[in-house]
C-alpha cells in the first residue's frame, strides 16, 4: 500500500486563488498522482523556494514546446494541476529534487512573473465525489475493464509497482481510477494533457480504457517477438549440439576432417563480414548446400569457387581517404607537367570530398580525353596517391562481350566474374581508383554491348548495387572513384558520355617535351638503365633534334622510347670499356637513331594550287597538304585521299564561293564548265574528315583559278559557309602545337576561336606565333598570297 502521507490529500482554498506556478517540460501530473520532480530553471526553483513558504501548494502546467526557456501563457496549456510538494531536496549545480502528490485539476485564468519566479491565477475544478455502486453499469464496465487490463499489462512485462496496482484496484472513484491509470500509461505528453483536459468522468474513462486497451495491444505483440526469438535461440542451440554429436560420430569414424575444416573456414569469413540480411542468408544457404554435397561432385567445386569470390570481396574493408590538397597538389606537380586545368578540377574535387568529410552527393566520374602518351592513365594513378586509395586500371580496347562487365553465369563451364568485380577483388578495398582505360574504343557484337552494361556501373544512382551475374549479390560501387581515358569522344556512346565530366588534355610543345624530358623522362630512365644521374648528359639541342626528327607526336610515350634506346646503346659501350659521363649532343643522334623520319618538310618558294592546312586527330594535331589542279573536261569535281562526307562538302561549298566570285577576281566564269576539278589529300591511307579544311580548300581552289601561287609557310585552318564567313573550328592549341613542330610560325584562325586560343595555349608559344584571326575568307587571301590576284585569266 502507498505510504499514508501520500494518501492524505491537503485541503485546496474555495474559488480563484493565486498559486507559484512551476512549466514543466514533458510531464503531466494527475491528480492523486505522486511523482519526482527535478527543478533546474531559477525562476521554477524561486517558484518552489515562495510554496514552500507558505502552504507547500504548487500550480503544475505543461508547456507546448519544451524548447522554450521562458514560457508565456500562450506556451502554456490552459489546464493543469494543483499540486502539494510532499519532500524537497538540495542538489548539486544549484537543483532541487522534489517529490508532489497531485491534488486537483485547475484552469489557467492568468499568468505573471513576480520578481524571479511565475503566479498564477487558477480556478480549481470541482469533482464530485462518486461511488462506483451508484453508478451506470457501463461505467463500471470500464472501471473493471481498466483493472483487469491493467492486470494484463503487468503479465506481459509492463514494470508497475505491486502496491500501485493493489492501490487502483482498492479504488471506487473512477475518476480517481483513471487519473492513475493515466499516469502509468507510455504515451506522448500531449496524449496525457487530452486526459487531464477531460472533466466528464465518463469520457475520463472511456478516453484512458482505449490508451489502456492500445499499450496492451503492443506489449502483447512484444512479448510474441521475445517468444519467437527464444524458440528461435532454442532452436539454433539444439542444431548446434546436434552438429557437435554429427562432427563426434564423424570423427570417430575417421570422415569429414578436411571438410569440416572447409566449412568451419567459410563460416569464420561469413562472420566477419558486415552484410545485408538477404546477402548473409543466401551465402549461408550456399554453405550448407556445400556441406551435403559429396566432396568431389561438380557442383561442389562450382560451390566453392563463388564461395571463394564472394567471401574474398572487400565488402567492408575500405582506405581512409587523405584530403591533404598540398600534398595532392605536389604529387599531380611531381608527375605532370602543365596540365593547370586538370589539375585544379581535381584539386577542387578533392576540396569539395574535404568540405563534406567524404559524404559529398556529387559522385563524380571523370573522363580524360587527348593524344596517346600525354599523361591520361598516369593522372589516375598520381590521384590514386594523393588520396592514398587503391589504383587498379581496366583495358578496355576491343572488349566487345558484355559478360566482360558484368561477369558469366555460374551455370556454364568456366564461369567468372566480369571485370569490374575482379578488380575490386585485385584492389583488396571496396574504394579504390578504378581507371577504364581506352573507354572510346568498345566494341559490340552478336554477345550484348559493354557500353550499355558500363551505364549502370558508372551512374551514382544504380551503383549502389551493382549485380555481376556471377556473384548474383548486389555489391555497392558507389565508393569507387571511376576516371575513364579516351582518345576522342565522338566513338563514346551518348548515353555513356553523359555520365561522365569531360576534361580534355592537349598534346605538349617542343618546349614543354624538353623540360619534361629532363626533369622527369631522365630521372625515371637513367636508373632502369643502369646510370646515376649525373652519367649521361643530353643537352637541349640533342633532345629537341630527337623530338623534331624521331617524336614528332602530341605525347612523349614515342620520345621516351627514342630515349631509351640512346641508352641501351650506351649502356653498351659502358660494358665494352667507355667510362661515363656521356654527353649526348644534336649531332650524335643520327648514329644513335639513324635516318631522320620527318614525314613532312617546309616547301621553301610559294606554289600555286597548294595550301597549308591543319587537322586535328586522335593521335594530335597534324600539318596537311591539299592540292588541286584541273585539266580539261566538263566541269566535274574529283576528290581523293580518303576523305569523309563532310570534308567532300566543304570542298563543294569552297568551290561554289569561288564560282560566285568569279567576275570580282576577273576569272572566266565559263572555265568552271571547261575543266575538271581535282583536290588530292596526301596519306591516302588515313581516313580525313571534318569541316575545319575550308579555308584551306577556297585558297587553293582560288589559287589555283587566278594563277596566284600561295605562300606555304603559313598554315589555316576554319570553317566556311557558302557567303564566305568563317566559322569557329575545335581542337587549335594541337593544331597551332603542330604548326610550329613543323616549323610553320604564321596561323591563320576564326575570330570566334579568339578567346579559346588565348586561354589555352602557353605565353611562350603566342610569343613565338604571328597568329591571325579572321572573319571572312577576303581577310584569308589578303594574308596568304604574296601579291594581289591578277585582273585576269592567265
Amino acid at each position: 500500500m502507498l505510504p499514508e502521507e501520500f494518501i492524505k490529500v491537503p485541503e485546496v482554498p474555495a474559488g480563484i486563488v493565486e498559486l507559484p506556478t512551476m512549466p514543466l517540460r514533458d510531464l503531466v501530473v494527475f491528480p492523486t498522482m505522486v511523482v519526482p520532480l527535478f527543478v533546474g530553471r531559477a525562476f521554477s526553483i524561486k517558484a518552489v523556494e515562495e510554496a514552500l513558504e507558505r502552504d507547500r501548494l504548487i500550480f503544475l502546467v505543461l508547456q507546448k514546446d519544451k524548447s522554450v526557456e521562458s514560457p508565456s501563457k500562450e506556451d502554456l496549456y490552459s489546464v493543469g494541476t494543483i499540486a502539494h510538494i510532499l519532500r524537497s531536496a538540495s542538489m548539486e549545480e544549484n537543483r532541487l529534487k522534489l517529490l508532489v502528490q497531485g491534488i486537483k485539476r485547475a484552469k489557467l485564468l492568468e499568468l505573471k512573473r513576480e520578481g524571479n519566479f511565475y503566479t498564477a491565477t487558477v480556478e480549481p475544478v470541482e469533482e464530485p465525489e462518486l461511488n462506483l455502486e451508484s453508478l451506470p453499469s457501463e461505467t463500471k464496465a470500464y472501471v473493471k475493464s481498466i483493472k483487469e487490463q491493467l492486470d494484463t499489462a503487468v503479465s506481459f512485462g509492463k514494470q508497475v509497482m505491486p502496491d500501485m496496482v493493489m492501490f487502483i484496484k482498492e479504488l471506487e472513484d473512477p475518476g480517481k481510477v483513471a487519473d492513475l491509470t493515466a499516469s502509468l500509461l507510455d504515451i506522448k505528453a500531449s496524449e496525457a494533457q487530452r486526459v487531464l483536459e477531460t472533466f466528464d468522468v465518463v469520457e475520463r474513462l472511456k478516453l484512458v480504457h482505449q490508451l489502456l486497451q492500445t499499450e496492451v495491444g503492443l506489449l502483447e505483440v512484444q512479448n510474441k517477438i521475445r517468444g519467437v526469438a527464444r524458440e528461435r535461440i532454442e532452436k539454433e542451440q539444439k542444431e548446434y549440439f546436434l552438429r557437435q554429436q554429427l562432427r563426434a560420430i564423424l570423427e570417430e569414424l575417421g570422415e569429414g576432417d578436411e571438410r569440416k575444416v572447409e566449412i568451419e573456414e567459410y563460416r569464420k569469413k561469413l562472420s566477419k563480414l558486415k552484410l545485408s540480411a538477404e546477402t548473409r542468408e543466401e551465402i549461408e544457404r550456399q554453405i550448407k548446400r556445400l556441406e551435403k554435397l559429396h566432396p568431389d561432385s561438380a557442383e561442389a567445386g562450382v560451390l566453392r569457387t563463388w564461395l571463394e569470390w564472394v567471401l574474398d570481396l572487400p565488402w567492408n574493408r575500405s582506405t581512409r581517404d587523405r584530403y591533404d590538397l598540398d600534398k595532392a597538389r605536389k604529387v599531380l606537380d611531381r608527375d605532370h607537367y602543365n596540365l593547370e586545368k586538370v589539375k585544379d578540377r581535381i584539386i577542387e574535387h578533392l576540396a569539395v570530398k574535404k568540405l563534406t568529410k567524404g559524404r559529398s552527393g556529387m559522385v563524380q566520374i571523370l573522363c580524360f580525353v587527348g593524344p596517346p602518351g600525354v599523361g591520361k592513365t598516369s593522372l589516375g594513378r598520381s590521384i590514386a596517391e594523393s588520396l592514398g586509395r587503391k589504383f587498379v586500371r581496366i583495358s578496355l580496347g576491343g572488349v566487345r562481350d558484355e559478360a566482360e562487365i558484368r561477369g558469366h553465369r555460374r551455370t556454364y563451364v568456366g564461369a567468372m566474374p566480369g571485370r569490374i568485380i575482379q578488380a575490386i577483388k585485385q584492389a583488396g578495398t571496396k574504394n579504390p581508383l578504378l581507371v577504364l582505360d581506352e573507354i572510346d574504343k568498345l566494341s559490340f557484337s552478336f554477345q550484348g554491348d559493354p557500353a550499355s552494361a558500363l551505364l549502370e556501373v558508372l551512374d551514382p544512382e544504380q551503383n549502389r548495387s551493382f549485380v555481376d551475374h556471377y556473384i548474383g549479390l548486389p555489391f555497392d560501387l558507389s565508393e569507387v572513384f571511376f576516371v575513364c581515358t579516351a582518345n576522342r569522344v565522338d566513338t563514346i556512346p551518348r548515353p555513356l558520355l553523359d555520365r561522365m565530366e569531360v576534361l580534355f588534355l592537349s598534346g605538349y610543345s617542343e618546349e614543354e617535351k624538353v623540360f619534361i624530358t629532363k626533369n622527369h623522362l631522365l630521372r625515371k630512365l637513367l636508373p632502369e638503365h643502369g646510370f646515376k644521374e649525373g652519367e649521361v648528359l643530353f643537352s637541349d639541342e640533342a633532345i629537341l633534334e630527337v623530338i623534331r626528327g624521331y617524336a614528332r607526336e602530341s605525347g612523349v610515350r614515342s620520345l621516351q622510347r627514342q630515349i631509351s634506346s640512346i641508352l641501351r646503346k650506351l649502356a653498351l659501350r659502358r660494358l665494352k670499356g667507355e667510362a661515363p659521363p656521356f654527353e649526348v649532343k644534336a649531332q650524335d643522334i643520327k648514329a644513335f637513331l639513324g635516318v631522320s623520319k620527318r614525314h613532312w618538310t617546309l616547301e621553301e618558294k610559294p606554289m600555286v594550287g597548294v595550301a597549308v592546312g591543319l587537322a586535328w586527330t586522335e593521335l594530335g594535331g597534324e600539318i596537311m597538304l591539299i592540292e588541286a589542279t584541273k585539266f580539261r573536261g566538263k566541269g566535274n569535281l574529283i576528290l581523293t585521299g580518303s576523305l569523309g562526307e563532310v570534308m567532300k562538302e566543304s570542298a563543294q561549298a569552297s568551290l561554289s564561293y569561288i564560282k560566285s566570285k568569279a567576275e570580282e577576281y576577273h576569272i572566266d566564269p565559263e572555265v568552271f564548265s571547261q575543266v575538271d576539278v581535282h583536290i588530292h589529300v596526301p596519306e591516302g591511307a588515313v581516313p580525313k574528315d571534318g569541316p575545319s579544311a575550308g579555308v584551306t580548300l577556297a585558297t587553293a581552289l582560288l589559287s589555283l583559278f587566278s594563277g596566284s601561287e600561295v605562300r606555304t609557310n603559313v598554315a589555316m585552318t576554319g570553317e566556311i559557309t557558302l557567303r564566305g564567313r568563317v566559322l569557329p573550328v575545335g581542337g587549335l592549341k594541337e593544331k597551332i602545337l603542330a604548326a610550329k613542330r613543323a616549323g610553320i610560325y604564321e596561323v591563320i584562325l576564326p575570330a570566334k576561336n579568339r578567346e579559346e586560343v588565348m586561354e589555352d595555349l602557353p605565353q611562350y608559344v603566342r610569343d613565338k606565333m604571328h597568329l591571325h584571326f579572321v572573319e571572312n575568307l577576303e581577310e584569308v587571301f589578303d594574308i596568304i598570297f604574296n601579291k594581289e590576284v591578277k585582273r585576269g585569266w592567265l
